[in-house]
């Protein structure tokens, strides 16, 4: 399994009215890494070829996180099917070690040009086992 994983801290941009992570932000913090693990992880030809797009998120949230808590972000793609692929990113307390949150997305992958499904390729396959 080719995990992806990286750190950050959090900020004051990223509280809510409850002083800890506003919900919204979590969702973001998945799309960033999801994003962030094809950049670095897919050719330029795949990425000039096809683009992904989110069909759902299963978000679970297990504990607060507070102004500059330190976060262990990891995200790896659990399967893959026909066009569809199950992507899972836990976040992690840098500190405790303690789940904050869990989530599996299911993500379609799309011709970059006529926005239709298309399979997922083995090329691409291979690069996230």
């Amino acid at each position: 399994m080719n995990a992806f994983q990286k750190n950050i801290v959090v900020s004051s941009d990223d509280i809510d009215d409850l002083n800890h992570v506003n919900n919204v932000r979590y969702v973001q913090w998945i799309q960033d890494i999801s994003k962030e693990h094809w950049q670095v992880t897919a050719t330029s030809k795949m990425q000039q070829e096809v683009i992904w797009v989110v069909l759902s998120h299963h978000i679970e949230y297990k504990r607060a996180a507070l102004l500059n808590d330190p976060i262990i972000i990891s995200t790896n793609i659990e399967s893959s099917s026909g066009a569809k692929c199950i992507r899972i990113v836990e976040m992690i307390h840098g500190k405790s070690k303690k789940l904050l949150v869990k989530s599996s997305t299911e993500w379609c992958l799309l011709n970059s040009k006529t926005y239709r499904p298309v399979r997922i390729p083995e090329e691409i396959k291979e690069i996230f086992l």
